[in-house]
């Protein structure tokens, strides 16, 4: 009975969860122990700053609701048109095979995030809670956990919790960053950003398909910062185990039929494919087989040196007779054989794709379901548990589409639509009932 593929990937789907949440949480807890003053604050004194999320619009409290909207709009067609651009510039530089300028521009954005942006917060934490600490030992140690950073994420044989650890630190800098924005851009830019995700993947011709199709073509990682939940399983065992199923369907490299012979041999007398692979794999030739036939097999079987002739004798009979048939019986049954190892070879690739390749998250994700929870975090907490839960609904539900579709998909669309939509359903609606409901003694 085929098993659903639905069971596979409950451990993958905590293993991409846990990470988000842990995002989603500092975040919130850097919204809230920063002080009012500080510039990560949303208050209202704030001079507005220029970034490329704002650049054609600054919202000022003042403003009416239709200017705020009409602003918003703009901003975040202009943010996404720049994302756009930038993205096909780098799938025309993938496709040109300019994988060391991509590394190094990926390089340098991990060390301006981890140097600058996550400096900034470092002494806005130090200035908030008073910690005594000197600008030099401050500047040495944000020095080391910038590079370090960097060789972390970039670097071969780095601990894969190392590197998890830092590409959250990275989402959770640049998350903290957008929350900056004024509250009616954040909202227009987060729905835009999450249309945008949904054709860039999903469209004939958008930028991240093309990305994704040109990593697959190639055999080849994907040029960005994304978050594997567990190592990439190696291919050398999959090849070892192709070859194998090959040989045991009829058809070796060397076209060898008195190893087919042997092989099913073994096969019929002791039941066990695994253990018999290593037997046939020593054997490239008839002349290896009338030398040494078997002698790895009759270990577990002979209790005396006239028993191991025995099977010596009927190895090399059948054999011999295969040989006389080759021209008669070209080795339909085998190819059959090999077929239908082949098909469910192919089955169970693709039902343990998952399990094999694993999870693999983008770092705009972890950043933009971060933003939506901080924006939240500046209401009330209430708001807060309710986009997290949505958020975390709408991972879900991704997640198992990927592991049926068995294909890239966006990992913004449902999340964001849930976290918006719940978003202002608490503000709106479910706050004021229950304050209403607490304040009158109705409920506790």
């Amino acid at each position: 009975m085929e098993s659903s593929i639905l069971e596979s990937i409950g451990i993958e789907i905590i293993d991409v969860m846990s990470p988000v949440s842990i995002c989603m949480l500092l975040v919130v807890l850097i919204v809230y122990s920063l002080s009012p003053s500080n510039p990560f604050s949303a208050a209202a004194s704030a001079p507005p700053i220029r970034t490329a999320a704002n650049l054609v619009y600054l919202e000022n409290p003042s403003d009416s609701t239709v200017q705020k909207l009409e602003g918003s709009l703009l901003n975040a067609l202009v943010f996404v048109i720049i994302v756009a651009l930038v993205t096909f510039l780098l799938v025309l530089l993938y496709y040109y095979n300019c994988t060391n300028f991509l590394k190094n521009y990926m390089r340098f954005s991990a060390f301006f995030v981890l140097g600058s942006m996550g400096g900034s917060i470092f002494l806005s934490l130090i200035q908030q809670f008073s910690i005594p600490v000197d600008s030099i030992t401050c500047f040495i140690m944000l020095f080391n956990f910038t590079i370090v950073g960097v060789l972390s994420v970039f670097a071969g044989g780095i601990p894969i919790f190392l590197r998890q650890g830092y590409m959250v630190a990275l989402g959770i800098f640049v998350a903290a960053w957008f929350t900056k924005l004024p509250e009616w851009t954040t909202w227009t830019l987060l729905v835009a950003l999450a249309v945008y995700d949904l054709v860039a993947v999903l469209a004939p011709g958008g930028p991240l398909k093309l990305l994704v199709e040109l990593a697959q073509s190639r055999d080849e990682e994907l040029p960005a910062l994304v978050y594997e939940a567990r190592p990439t399983v190696s291919q050398d065992m999959n090849n070892q185990g192709r070859s194998l199923d090959l040989l045991v369907g009829g058809v070796s490299d060397s076209r060898s039929v008195e190893m087919q012979a042997v092989s099913n041999n073994i096969i019929n007398h002791n039941g066990s494919e695994n253990r018999n692979f290593r037997n046939v794999e020593g054997s490239r030739n008839r002349d290896d087989i009338e030398r040494s036939p078997l002698v790895v097999f009759s270990q577990g079987r002979r209790s005396s040196s006239s028993e191991s002739s025995e099977y010596s004798t009927v190895v090399n009979s059948r054999a011999s007779d295969i040989v006389a048939d080759e021209e008669r019986s070209p080795l339909v049954d085998m190819l059959a054989m090999e077929t239908e190892r082949e098909e469910i070879r192919r089955d169970s690739s693709e039902n343990s794709v998952l399990a094999s390749r694993g999870i693999k998250l983008g770092l705009g994700d972890f950043i933009f379901y971060s933003v939506l929870v901080g924006r939240a975090a500046m209401y009330d907490l209430m708001t807060v548990y309710a986009c997290y839960l949505a958020i975390i609904s709408g991972l879900g539900c991704t997640l198992i589409l990927l592991s049926l579709c068995r294909q890239a998909l966006p990992a913004l669309p449902i999340s964001i639509a849930l976290g918006v939509i719940f978003y202002f359903l608490t503000r709106l609606l479910m706050e004021p009932f229950i304050v209403g409901t607490a304040t009158n003694l109705m409920m506790f």
